[in-house]
């Protein structure tokens, strides 16, 4: 009879092991899953906003260049195409500081947010593994009291 029982607690605790070890590698494999696809979803992200930016300052100064040939064309007064020019100036400035301020604010917005999900991530896996261990200890504890209690 103890013989029997001896057994039944080792494979309870075999059992209870192999669980936990799934259990644990299961999350671990989920978390890392997630955390790799949102850092490639935030990285597609950030490089369509780079790349929105750029196209947007091309267009600009494009712009300001045609209009700057235009005015210089008909106008040959040599003030206006002062004027003209710290114009185009000024605005391919604004644009450049626009585009870089857009830039750093999307680059911090992913630094945040990748920081935000890998302290999610690592306190989840934290609390499923403090859990598994509180039921892997019950059982033991459970298990000891039959023993126990059947000698």
């Amino acid at each position: 009879m103890v013989i029997v029982v001896v057994v039944v607690v080792v494979v309870v605790v075999v059992v209870v092991v192999v669980i936990v070890v799934v259990v644990v590698v299961v999350v671990v494999v989920v978390a890392v899953v997630v955390v790799v696809v949102v850092v490639v979803v935030i990285v597609i992200v950030l490089v369509a906003v780079v790349l929105v930016a750029v196209v947007v300052a091309v267009v600009l100064v494009a712009a300001a260049a045609v209009v700057l040939v235009v005015l210089v064309v008909v106008v040959v007064v040599v003030v206006v195409v002062v004027v003209v020019v710290v114009v185009v100036v000024v605005v391919v400035v604004v644009v450049v500081v626009v585009v870089v301020a857009v830039v750093i604010v999307a680059v911090v917005v992913v630094v945040v947010v990748i920081i935000l999900i890998v302290f999610v991530t690592v306190v989840a896996v934290v609390v499923v593994v403090v859990v598994v261990v509180v039921v892997v200890v019950v059982v033991e504890v459970v298990v000891v009291v039959v023993v126990l209690v059947v000698a």
